[in-house]
């Protein structure tokens, strides 16, 4: 049983902007496994804070805890064009992923945001609500991964097909989204160098999708291009802070390397994708038992 106690203790930690964004990512996780109205007030007085890279994640952990009581913080920053475009694209997609179709019509309405991110993020929001509400009577498929996509995967299997449909720039984002997820789910060195190719294709939210889905695959074979898209400073940050996650998980030496390498980018979201990544990466080399460790932390006896 978790008490409010433990619930403040851990939101105070998530919105101490003197705590180091490990501890910080570590009690936002933490929240969003523990969910309930507690957490979703204490995630959503965060969004104050001056790290795109927090604030993204958020709004990616809200989507994820698809609870409807999170719709309005999530709609406030959308609709603010003051926050930066990879956190207001974060909170178009968790609106997408919470499945309510009550904003749906907010959703359209930013499908045509100046801001390319916002607006396709946005499109593709508005596709999976209905999408959802075509199979509504259809029992929910639960793939190999506890996430809750942008799109759902592509009834197809064959890797070479859903490769052709991931890379054709011609095709809806909506289709290529599905390609990519059922790459995913197919997982192996085939479907990862398919899907490793996509960081030279399409926009930017959908190389930066391709970043974070080869995070969640952990396929080594897909290291030198994370790599060398990590490196390329004229690529999006929203991109290079996706890839730099995603080395951070597959966590094998080579990926060490390359994240000490950008840990002092002068791009910011960058260099902290980097801070935590390195810290991800001592959790996947590590003994520890979960990487959303707050409550672990709050109840360990003092050494």
């Amino acid at each position: 049983m978790v008490t409010d106690k433990e619930v403040e203790a851990i939101g105070q930690t998530l919105v101490d902007p003197q705590q180091p964004l490990q501890a910080r990512f570590r009690a936002l996780f933490t929240l969003r496994g523990l969910g309930g109205p507690g957490a979703i007030t204490w995630i959503s007085r965060a969004f104050g804070d001056d790290s795109a890279l927090l604030k993204h994640e958020l709004a990616y952990c809200l989507g994820q805890m698809q609870d409807s009581r999170a719709i309005p913080v999530l709609l406030d920053v959308l609709r603010d064009t003051r926050q930066e475009p990879m956190v207001r694209h974060e909170a178009g997609e968790a609106l997408g992923a919470i499945g309510n179709p009550d904003v749906l019509e907010v959703l359209k309405q930013y499908s045509t945001d100046p801001v390319i991110e916002v607006a396709e993020t946005c499109q593709l929001a508005v596709q999976r609500l209905e999408w959802l509400q075509q199979h509504s009577g259809e029992p929910a498929v639960a793939g190999p991964y506890q996430s809750v996509d942008p799109a759902p995967p592509a009834e197809e299997r064959d890797v070479g097909r859903l490769r052709e449909v991931l890379l054709d720039e011609a095709r809806p984002l909506f289709d290529r989204y599905r390609a990519m997820f059922a790459l995913r789910d197919a997982g192996g060195e085939e479907a990862a160098l398919a899907l490793a190719e996509g960081l030279r294709s399409g926009s930017a939210l959908f190389r930066h999708e391709i970043g974070y889905v080869l995070g969640q695959l952990q396929h080594e074979a897909a290291v030198p291009q994370l790599t060398a898209t990590l490196a390329r400073q004229a690529e999006s940050p929203m991109v290079r802070h996706e890839c730099a996650e995603a080395l951070g998980a597959i966590a094998r030496p080579a990926c060490l390397a390359a994240l000490r390498a950008y840990s002092a980018d002068p791009e910011r979201v960058v260099r902290e994708s980097c801070e935590v990544a390195l810290d991800m990466y001592e959790y996947e080399t590590g003994s520890a038992f979960q990487y959303a460790d707050g409550l672990e932390q709050l109840r360990a006896p003092p050494s």
